[in-house]
């Protein structure tokens, strides 16, 4: 499944074990053809990577992490889980990640004490998705929602305990497959239930205070906000890319990406100008600009 990052002029993008560089073309048309850069050291596909301050953490399908810094040769790899390690994210000098394994962990990424796990979770189910808030004081988890607790935890990243539940009326299977930090207390997620929610911590933690129904009744795999107003949602089905109006009930845009064949979309990224979607074979690129 592929995974990307925009930074700057340049698309990150995931195709099996390796990670590759792509200059962004200067009239927005897409891609070069070409890597720029090509950033490996998993032996099974990566699941899914961050790119924070020049450094790429990435979770494997072989239970590893890999951090590579993006300008130069430096990289580092360490075994995590047992299980493939579904998601990933990195900041403040630490990682939390999340497997199949039922597990989150924190790393440390300190000098003298890179990848020494500092907490293990024990979540009781799969973990899909997970984010580290931005005050760096704690993260949430997204999971299968095959047992008896909510799909979404907050952790305090210092102790590992868990501080908070969000939601009390999930349906069995219900997974959260992506999650969003707006701001320390805002936060978006979505998942195999159709839904995207929009949660205000301040608020209530049984309840969100805002939540859109994906009209066709398809999974949505991902999610990102402008953190401001728009949100853009990838579903599971025929490469259906939706940008929402928080202020609005119903979808305001829809694109169609793969028909006639089926693909969810996997990842999406946007900037003011320019949306991507990754699919399963291909990377799609939609321009707002274009009349």
């Amino acid at each position: 499944m592929p995974w990307m990052e925009l930074d700057g002029e340049y698309l990150y993008l995931s195709q099996a074990e390796n990670i590759q560089a792509y200059r962004l073309c200067p009239d927005g048309t897409g891609l070069q053809r070409h890597p720029q850069a090509i950033f490996s050291g998993h032996q099974e596909d990566v699941c899914r990577f961050v790119l924070v301050n020049s450094r790429i953490v990435s979770g494997g399908g072989d239970g590893s992490i890999v951090l590579h810094k993006i300008h130069g040769s430096y990289s580092v790899k360490f075994s995590a889980h047992e299980q493939e390690v579904n998601c990933v994210d990195f900041q403040g000098g630490l990682i939390v990640s999340g497997s199949r394994d039922r597990t989150a962990k924190v790393w440390s990424l300190s000098t003298g004490r890179v990848g020494q796990c500092l907490h293990t979770m024990q979540t009781e189910d799969r973990v899909w998705s997970i984010a580290i808030s931005p005050l760096l004081s704690s993260f949430v988890t997204g999971t299968a929602c095959c047992g008896h607790t909510s799909p979404l935890r907050i952790w305090d990243i210092e102790s590992g305990q868990l501080l908070t539940c969000l939601g009390t009326d999930f349906h069995h299977g219900a997974g959260v497959l992506d999650v969003f930090y707006e701001t320390p207390s805002l936060l978006l997620s979505c998942g195999y239930d159709t839904y995207i929610r929009y949660w205000d911590i301040r608020t209530s933690t049984r309840k969100c205070v805002q939540e859109w129904e994906e009209p066709h009744d398809s999974a949505l795999y991902c999610i990102r906000s402008d953190k401001n107003h728009m949100i853009a949602s990838g579903s599971s089905y025929y490469g259906v890319v939706r940008l929402w109006d928080k202020r609005q009930t119903r979808c305001l845009q829809s694109f169609h990406l793969s028909s006639p064949t089926s693909s969810p979309v996997y990842c999406l990224r946007f900037s003011t100008t320019h949306l991507y979607a990754a699919l399963a074979s291909a990377l799609h690129v939609l321009d707002f600009t274009a009349p």
